[in-house]
């Protein structure tokens, strides 16, 4: 498949531009420098082929996308949240798959570490996942249990100076490739804790996921455990119960926010572009008032979006946010990219499903996008709950 030319022009319709800092901005074009040179010109293809890019993982954490908030001491970029929510949108115009990547290594691999573990975890872990010597993966969800973690099967038992863990993970990003694995199981008094597993522990393997119509480009696995030996200093010390896991998830939701919304500008800018140059019944179809409809709605939904999420931004950074405003943000960033895909694949016709254009691949991808860390109905009832304190999940 012949090398697509990135053309992409980021829609700014209320000036929010002018709310960023100019390191803000230096940030995102680094990052959308990168993805124009290393992702375009080959996403395309690895999607066809279902296969991973691995030589992202070192060129991500050159450019710093992996634990860009983590402080400057463990390798990470000592960034603010909404630089961090930029990078995230950037590296999802290019592909929901790599933005996963970036997304998994930072929230639920090296934040755990950082704000859970001990000091020589922290040492030992952060500056080889920082740097992209070492890549990672985050294990919660299980077969059985996904949207209701608590009930997890995974368990660990005491033996001397190490527990011996079995269960299974399924549907973890990274897997596949992973160095380490951040880990949520239950002990023997059945409390929840995060532990730190290396590739080439005994009984510890990360069968490959196949058969994806969604995030193609990405690696998705299970983990599975077998007796597997973990020593105690593998456990991370300062957290026990759901808070540890659910907090990750917060801090991973937060970046979705905003890489969605880069996927739905892209389908945005693709469809516009396209508008100008299609022509039908001897004028672009541009010119045709339903098409406008189209592209007015795109581009009203990512301002109102852009907003909500540079707001959160502001609150994340002033550590006010909470998990529900989280919640509505990422949930509401993913059903307005996927409907502007939809629409922007219409606007396209037959040629929305070719690989010729972006438009398909990131509607495929946001089938799982709204779907992964929080289901679309689950975001809904936490807001639910949020504001009327009743809990409408049991």
């Amino acid at each position: 498949m012949a090398a697509r030319t990135d053309l992409f022009q980021s829609p700014d319709y209320y000036q929010v531009d002018e709310l960023l800092t100019e390191e803000h901005k230096h940030i995102r074009e680094a990052v959308r420098s990168y993805v124009k040179k290393e992702i375009s010109p080959i996403i395309e293809d690895y999607a066809q082929r279902a296969e991973f890019p691995q030589q992202i993982v070192k060129q991500l954490g050159d450019l710093g996308c992996f634990g860009p908030t983590i402080p400057l001491e463990y390798g990470g970029g000592g960034l603010d949240y909404i630089s961090y929510g930029l990078m995230m949108q950037e590296l999802e115009r290019g592909d929901s798959g790599v933005r996963s990547t970036a997304s998994v290594q930072g929230s639920l691999v090296m934040f755990p570490i950082y704000a859970y573990g001990s000091e020589e975890q922290r040492k030992k872990y952060l500056p080889k996942l920082a740097s992209g010597e070492w890549l990672g993966c985050f294990g919660l969800t299980e077969p059985n249990h996904g949207s209701d973690p608590s009930h997890m099967l995974s368990h660990y038992k005491d033996a001397g100076d190490h527990v011996v863990l079995n269960g299974a993970k399924m549907w973890i990003s990274n897997a596949p490739y992973s160095q380490v694995a951040v880990v949520w199981a239950k002990n023997e008094q059945g409390e929840i804790q995060g532990l730190v597993l290396e590739r080439g522990m005994e009984g510890f393997s990360t069968p490959t996921t196949h058969g994806k119509w969604s995030l193609r480009a990405s690696a998705t696995g299970e983990l599975v455990f077998d007796n597997v030996k973990v020593p105690k200093e593998n456990i991370l010390p300062n957290i026990k119960g759901l808070k540890g896991p659910l907090s990750c998830l917060t801090k991973a939701r937060y970046g979705i926010a905003w890489g969605v919304i880069g996927a739905a500008m892209d389908c945005y800018d693709t469809a516009l572009r396209y508008s100008k140059e299609r022509i039908q019944f001897e004028k672009p179809i541009g010119s045709f008032q339903l098409q406008q409809k189209k592209l007015a709605e795109m581009i009203t939904e990512i301002t109102k979006a852009q907003l909500l999420n540079w707001r959160l931004g502001s609150l994340m950074n002033e550590n006010r946010a909470t998990p529900a405003q989280v919640s509505m943000a990422k949930r509401n960033s993913c059903e307005i990219a996927a409907n502007i895909c939809r629409d922007a694949r219409q606007m396209l016709g037959g040629m929305g499903i070719t690989g010729e254009y972006p438009v398909m691949r990131h509607m495929m991808n946001l089938e799982s996008v709204i779907t992964y860390e929080g289901t679309h109905d689950i975001h809904l009832l936490i807001t639910g709950m949020d504001i009327t304190g009743i809990n409408a999940f049991k």
